[in-house]
């Protein structure tokens, strides 16, 4: 039975009102709603469907329309993901939509200013710089840096341009910064992309351990299905891995423990709770000897690796160690996460690998509230790795298999040997070497904003400023990084084009359009296919390379292009995401209605002849060669990788004493594009502030309030205090904030804001994600900043 929409302030109280369940019943309904001021329900002419954009949950949405416009928003009862529950950027940030300052015509840079111009000029511009370097330089002076934020249909299309009709190897998307490390390490264990677990093993786990995931802010209504089940009558016990005193370790004190290891030492954490599975017995060792390889270089590697020492480097007590490991060992239903403080840390792939390790060696895979859930940061993320925008190729094909290759070229239409794979794609942190270094001459950015996201601004501000670099930014404000660009494409965005997008646990939403963009701008799909028009891109037969001109269109090439491979759309349809909940893949003739949880009575996706990936090597990123594979995993078992701790790259020191870490706040998204333009979300969060400890606080005589000055040897930020139950010698600070809003525009104007001013160059070398939570800093109290 669903209740009334939640009454309560969801600024204040963010989760809404507890609906208590127990283990293995259906989560409760409670339908969210959200309208302008003014309108009642029975004022609206219209609902219509779509799911979030500004989270990874994919919380189901109907979306208001009054006159044109939109009004508001309601959580969709029937789906199977939020059950009719909104986060608070979902209640809010819709408003954004309507900011007066949207893009609504292109601009063009002349004399060093962007001006206002017609479509056919801008993307005359485009189109004609891309062939002249092509000409001049080939596919390799050519870059793509997209989002975790457009529709799977554009995704598909842009890899199809950027792969199959340029030809670069140069194509990345912001997954990057956020979930590159989760997609590498289903990759080392499973062979291939794709979470293993579901969202509904929160309502069977007796054990839910959270290893570097905020879920009570980055994932709202999933945090608030486990509050659910903890005011249930039979409470899963939790693990919290977190330096942060957040919403999801207050929990864990409650309900089970809290580690706050040391920044950069998951994996010596990771191992330590690995030797107490070994060394009490808590081993599925039947499991294990039928599916899984690896097992014995584990249990080697594991010999150093002992609690005590851990709780010495981890600055962990060993007590706590040994509780986490026993609810671990123990637990009959064993739920774990993933996400950002083991993704952005030092050593991210090798410990998010040993999370993995916990559930192969324990056997909890493929059966309720048994999951495994290395999670998303951003909604469409999945889509962004299924499609190739991030590089890799479409449908997880594997890059080094020359089969994988020409399947994909029978599905294009074209050579076999106009597809790049002579080498691992181009990330995106390689990708601004070779932009600073003049090897990448043009780049078409994205639904995303890189002059605030990326580690070093400083760095990344110059190297975007190149006269010999052209700038395409492809956006719907004109962000920090469209400030720099050659040429601004205004785009459409969510609730104004229509499109699918996958969330973490591969649940499929149809997103309908419910109004019209404002002025001139276009949906992203209209664009890039007008970009491959323009480009005259062909396939072998002299066709359009682009075949398709709507997203139905789109979506059903994309389905023929994943027939066969783990992520098989071949079962969805527009017509079957209408009406209903979200259906997960793979949805095909076998499974109608989609799969719940991967890997089964242990079948993976691992076979040398069809797996994504064969791996790399956690320390130095090496691919594993094909034969090599082979021979470890003949049979596409699980794979067991054991990884070796190592100290963090850059340390403290008597110049900076303090540790720096980075992440979300509840009411922001990403550099606050949207949420900052949203009037209830601007005020709950206005301003960037540093987190300290209570002690270091007291040491150095800081007051709750006062303006800090946080330097590294990269930059300096000016921010307010706030005393929280951060670890000590840690600093945090939240990521959002950059300058749009400031009259730099797109840079410092005195006392940088950005906590990216801050951050290193640096990035695991398997996942080759940018290592934000490893800095050292120094802090002290400004002048006049005494509160």
């Amino acid at each position: 039975m669903a209740t009334s929409p939640d009454a309560v302030d969801r600024i204040a109280e963010p989760w809404g009102t507890r609906t208590p369940y127990d283990a293995g019943e259906r989560w409760p309904a409670r339908v969210d709603q959200h309208l302008q001021d003014g309108v009642a329900p029975g004022d609206v002419d219209r609902w219509v469907q779509t799911a979030s954009i500004l989270h990874s949950n994919g919380d189901g949405i109907d979306i208001a329309v009054k006159d044109g416009r939109i009004v508001g928003v309601r959580g969709r009862e029937v789906d199977r993901v939020n059950h009719g529950r909104l986060d608070p950027k979902d209640l809010y940030g819709w408003q954004a939509n309507h900011s007066a300052d949207r893009l609504t015509r292109p601009l063009v840079r002349r004399d060093g200013e962007l001006v206002e111009t017609d479509w056919d000029t801008a993307m005359d511009a485009v189109a004609g710089r891309t062939r002249e370097l092509l000409d001049e330089h080939g596919p390799s002076s050519i870059g793509f840096y997209t989002s975790g934020q457009l529709f799977l249909e554009e995704y598909y299309t842009l890899g199809l341009i950027g792969h199959g009709g340029i030809g670069t190897n140069h194509m990345d998307g912001n997954t990057r910064l956020c979930t590159a490390t989760a997609a590498e390490a289903l990759k080392e264990s499973f062979g291939c992309d794709g979470q293993p677990g579901s969202y509904t093993d929160i309502d069977h786990a007796d054990v839910i351990a959270l290893y570097g995931h905020n879920m009570a802010e980055t994932q709202v209504v999933l945090w608030t299905r486990i509050l659910d089940r903890l005011e249930g009558s039979d409470p899963p016990a939790l693990v919290c891995v977190d330096p942060r005193l957040t919403p999801v370790a207050r929990a864990a004190r409650e309900h089970g423990v809290h580690l706050a290891p040391r920044p950069g030492t998951n994996v010596m954490l990771m191992n330590a709770l690995l030797r107490e599975l070994f060394d009490n017995g808590w081993v599925d060792q039947e499991y294990v000897d039928a599916h899984a390889v690896g097992f014995d270089e584990l249990e080697k590697q594991l010999a150093d690796y002992t609690v005590e020492r851990a709780a010495e480097v981890c600055d962990v007590p060993a007590d706590d160690l040994r509780r986490a490991a026993r609810l671990i060992g123990t637990a009959e239903r064993l739920l774990s996460t993933v996400l950002q403080g083991f993704y952005q840390s030092h050593q991210a792939t090798a410990a998010a690998v040993q999370v993995n390790n916990i559930h192969i060696v324990r056997g909890m895979l493929g059966r309720p509230g048994c999951g495994l859930l290395q999670m998303n940061g951003q909604p469409t993320a999945e889509n962004t790795r299924e499609c190739g925008a991030d590089g890799d190729l479409p449908a997880f094909r594997n890059w080094s298999n020359d089969d994988h290759v020409n399947d994909l070229a029978r599905v294009w239409n074209i050579d076999p040997m106009q597809i790049p794979h002579y080498t691992a794609p181009t990330h995106l942190m390689q990708m601004m070497r070779y932009v600073e270094d003049g090897s990448i001459r043009f780049l078409y950015v994205s639904c995303t904003n890189p002059a605030v996201s990326l580690p070093e601004l400083r760095r990344i501000r110059s190297i975007l400023s190149q006269e010999r670099l052209f700038l395409v930014v492809q956006d719907i404000f004109l962000s920090e990084t469209a400030q720099l660009a050659d040429v601004v494409l205004p785009a459409a965005t969510w609730g104004e084009k229509t499109g699918t997008f996958t969330n973490a646990d591969r649940t499929v939403h149809l997103s309908e359009k419910a109004v019209e963009p404002p002025g001139e701008a276009r949906s992203d799909l209209d664009i890039f296919i007008d970009y491959a028009h323009r480009l005259g891109l062909k396939d072998k037969d002299g066709a359009p390379l682009v075949k398709w001109s709507t997203p139905e269109e789109a979506f059903e090439a994309w389905k023929e292009c994943t027939r066969g491979r783990p992520c098989d759309y071949t079962g969805l349809s527009y017509d079957k995401l209408r009406g209903g909940s979200g259906v997960q893949w793979p949805c095909n003739d076998e499974n109608p209605d989609g799969i719940e949880r991967l890997y089964a009575d242990g079948r993976f996706w691992a076979a040398p002849d069809y797996c994504e990936s064969y791996g790399r090597d956690l320390v130095t990123g090496a691919p594993v060669e094909p034969q090599e594979y082979k021979a470890l995993n003949p049979d596409g078992k699980a794979v067991i990788k054991a990884a070796e701790y190592l100290p963090p790259h850059e340390l403290v020191s008597e110049e900076h004493p303090f540790q720096l870490i980075t992440g979300r706040t509840i009411y922001h998204f990403h550099t606050r594009t949207k949420t900052g333009r949203a009037p209830e979300l601007r005020a709950a969060a206005p301003e960037v502030w540093v987190e300290v400890s209570e002690s270091d606080a007291a040491d150095r005589g800081w007051q709750e309030g006062d303006e800090l000055r946080i330097t590294t040897s990269r930059g300096e930020v000016a921010a307010r205090l706030r005393i929280t139950g951060v670890r000590r010698g840690v600093l945090f600070l939240p990521f959002h904030y950059g300058y749009w809003d400031e009259p730099g525009g797109h840079e410092p104007a005195e006392h940088g804001r950005a906590a990216n001013e801050l951050t290193m160059t640096d990035w695991d070398p398997a996942s080759k994600q940018p290592l934000f939570k490893t800095a050292a800093a120094h802090a002290v109290l400004a002048e006049g900043g005494a509160r």
